[in-house]
């Protein structure tokens, strides 16, 4: 029987800490966004590009349609995370997704609410351990730079801040629950510290970047500009002036699909 973790935190924490500290956590994840979207300049991007294919566009795109394609991308990309064609991959993403959201949306409740009922103690070692299977997977077998170039799964670099982070947090989080000891308590906070204050070095924004992005290209798909990519064959000069890369203007268009027909694993 799992029970609230936050219940048996040493008597120096009041609830009151642990609630501060959430708010805190919380502030430090909106204004790293907010700083990220300033440095990448990702909004900017959006607005710049959407001007720029707005005079390619050979329909315009209504209000009601657009909805029905923001629903589209919430039900597809954001839910489903149906933009992977790699099942695997897929899986280990939505174990993590999910995973992270049953442990924040549980951690806010229980410091919160702490007689809230024994549904949210489930659910935060549920999330925990979600997020260390879909992680691990992730890491130890699906990682690029370790499936397809061969490197070491213990190779850390900085673009790893937040898968590290973020299995770290759940591991620790794990520990001190069945533990109870100060030590990973300690490493706890410390790590979610690293996971939530460190969105400006890490992909943590990326969750943010990503359903816009899809939004961004299902529209140009709906308003005919397609992002000034070849929509059918390479034989229509039309076509020809879209494609970006000159050496494959005159190209077949099912050239340049070998990387579909066999995993890249040939280090």
């Amino acid at each position: 029987m799992f029970t609230n973790p936050f219940s048996a935190l040493p008597e120096f924490i009041a609830a009151g800490h642990v609630q501060a500290y959430v708010v805190i956590m919380f502030l430090l994840v909106f204004v790293g966004t907010l700083l990220d979207v300033w440095h990448k300049k990702s909004a900017k991007w959006f607005s710049i590009k959407a001007k720029e294919l707005k005079q390619y566009a050979t329909r315009e795109v209504g209000a009601g349609e657009k909805v029905g394609i923001a629903m589209k991308v919430v039900a597809n990309e954001v839910l489903t995370s149906g933009e992977f064609d790699n099942q695997k991959r897929r899986m280990s993403h939505l174990l993590m997704m999910y995973g992270f959201i049953f442990f924040v949306v549980s951690s806010v409740v229980m410091a919160f609410y702490p007689d809230s009922g024994a549904i949210w103690p489930l659910l935060w070692h549920l999330g925990a351990i979600m997020i260390l299977i879909g992680g691990l997977w992730f890491w130890l077998f699906i990682r690029v730079d370790v499936f397809a170039e061969g490197n070491k799964w213990y190779k850390v670099h900085r673009a790893d801040l937040f898968i590290v982070s973020l299995l770290a947090t759940a591991l620790f989080a794990l520990l001190w629950s069945f533990t109870h000891s100060l030590v990973a308590l300690i490493l706890f906070i410390v790590s979610s510290v690293v996971l939530f204050g460190g969105v400006l070095w890490s992909k943590f924004a990326h969750m943010f970047f990503k359903p816009m992005a899809a939004y961004h290209k299902r529209i140009t798909r709906a308003d005919g500009s397609w992002e000034l990519l070849p929509t059918q064959t390479r034989d229509d000069p039309e076509q020809r002036k879209r494609h970006s890369m000159e050496l494959l203007v005159d190209a077949p268009m099912e050239m340049g699909l070998g990387i579909k027909r066999e995993p890249p694993n040939h280090y």
